[in-house]
């Protein structure tokens, strides 16, 4: 393939920007902001995961105190019942009054047995009330943390994504005037070595694979018109010869 060696040495600029875009690109998908999110996003739905079980805990000792009271009250009115009965004198039978009596100290112990069980289950409530805010508060910084790093990220991707944009803006006018079939050739090789399709023969050295050429190379690349494209010997990449190639 020829090529005038201008249009050979204007490839290399071609690739300096393309070059350019590429390692924005890798730094835009390589911030660490990335994988701080994905580490505090899953912590966070650890975390909520352990308040929601929290919250079911609380929920539960909640109807369960409730019913605690309910049972409470409905022994404590009964026993009242009874002892109303007792006082106003409606029951005269010796042997009724004997069982009543008894009932009432049923009652009372029952009274005392349903409040232990109420003020342990008032407990209860009390320490998954704790854990339950314990837990709403760790959430909540959290959920801090997450939206400070996804701004933090989020402006370093725009100014990232400016630059590539700037950046990118450029290439139309640096590709203009290459010939259709070099850029074609630059475009593959681009592809398949890594976004390197061009580099420089430098101090006898490849810029894309960056090995020195042996001498039976260098001198079959220095009778090549300097019209003709070479080509690396050891990567296949396109060599532009320049002042500096050492020939």
């Amino acid at each position: 393939m020829k090529a005038d060696p201008f249009a050979q040495v204007k490839l290399l600029d071609v690739q300096a920007l393309d070059a350019r875009i590429d390692q924005l690109r890798h730094q835009r998908a390589a911030l660490p902001e990335h994988a701080e999110l994905a580490r505090l996003q899953e912590a966070h739905k650890t975390l909520d995961d352990q308040k929601r079980d929290a919250q079911i805990a609380v929920d539960d000792l909640t109807t369960a105190q409730r019913k605690a009271d309910a049972d409470v009250e409905a022994v404590k009115r009964r026993r009242q019942r009874d002892q109303e009965r007792m006082d106003s004198g409606a029951i005269s039978n010796p042997k009724d009054l004997e069982r009543m009596q008894s009932e009432l100290g049923a009652l009372d112990r029952r009274i005392s047995v349903l409040e232990d069980e109420e003020l342990e289950v008032m407990e209860q409530l009390e320490q998954a009330q704790a854990e339950l805010d314990r837990l709403a508060a760790e959430v909540e910084a959290s959920q801090r943390r997450i939206d400070e790093v996804t701004a933090a990220r989020d402006e370093k991707v725009d100014r990232i994504d400016t630059e590539i944009r700037v950046t990118s803006a450029e290439r139309p006018a640096t590709v203009e005037g290459l010939p259709d079939d070099l850029l074609a050739l630059y475009e593959r090789l681009r592809a398949q070595k890594g976004g390197v399709g061009a580099a420089e023969l430098r101090a006898r050295q490849c810029g894309g694979c960056m090995l020195t050429l042996d001498p039976l190379e260098l001198s079959r690349i220095r009778s090549l018109p300097a019209d003709e494209v070479a080509r690396c010997e050891e990567c296949s990449r396109i060599l532009v010869r320049t002042a500096e190639s050492g020939l």
